[in-house]
């Protein structure tokens, strides 16, 4: 199936994953018939072109496979038979327009590095600990992550995952339990989000609807609150067809 263009305006922001994975990011995943789906050691995302049919369901069945688990986010019909909700939850969407003059200076002993494969055992470390959302082992591959050292641990990180046409996504915003409320998540984000802005492309996000101090903190740098974003993890059923 070729690829098609989003328009200039936000529009492709209702469909993120899917303008990724037919934009900047084909390379990072398979598209089929209506469905697109990203590597699975890249991110557990996919999506669909327009209205999820039936026809376009069982495209996705066949590149997640038996057993397959996938992520969808967005509004959309419930899934078919042969697929297993095994979690679902209301989040947000934010869009930078205009971002807030630099955060604070960061704290005495911190410093801000360029992350990248060598870093990646680490990354694992501070990810299982403060649980931002998904991420796999070449996420890192998507876009310029940034990470906060102190005393050579490192104890924060944000980066770019999502690329579509005018947009990058900032993501994977974490920040170790015990660093909490010093700035750095702060910090991180703005380092990521005028990066991208340097780009010529706008940064967006993506939060839980109940994490009131993320959403908070991201309304504090200059994203606004555009939308509802539903995410939903679903199982293939091994037994389906």
């Amino acid at each position: 199936m070729s690829a098609t263009h989003a328009t200039s305006d936000d529009t492709a922001l209702d469909n993120p994953v899917w303008w990724a994975l037919n934009g900047p990011q084909r390379a990072f995943g398979t598209v089929s018939d209506g469905a697109a789906l990203f590597h699975r050691d890249v991110a557990p995302f996919g999506a669909f072109e327009g209205e999820p049919t039936a026809a376009k369901w069982d495209a996705m069945a066949s590149l997640v496979g038996p057993g397959g688990r996938l992520t969808v986010m967005g509004a959309g019909t419930a899934p078919p038979a042969g697929w297993i909700v095994e979690h679902a939850g209301p989040g947000v969407q934010m869009v930078c327009e205009g971002l807030a003059a630099r955060a604070a200076d960061l704290p005495a002993g911190c410093s801000v590095a360029i992350l990248g494969p060598d870093d990646l055992a680490e990354v694992a470390t501070l990810i299982d600990a403060a649980r931002p959302g998904p991420f796999g082992d070449r996420t890192l591959e998507l876009g310029r992550y940034v990470g906060i050292r102190e005393g050579g641990r490192l104890v924060a990180m944000a980066g770019e995952r999502l690329r579509l046409p005018g947009y990058t996504e900032v993501s994977a915003v974490a920040t170790l339990p015990s660093h909490r409320r010093r700035g750095l998540a702060a910090a991180v984000v703005h380092c990521v989000a005028a990066t991208i802005v340097d780009a010529g492309t706008a940064p967006f996000l993506s939060a839980a609807a109940a994490n009131g101090p993320a959403i908070a903190l991201y309304a504090s740098l200059g994203f606004r609150l555009r939308g509802p974003l539903d995410f939903r993890w679903l199982r293939r059923d091994e037994a389906a067809r």
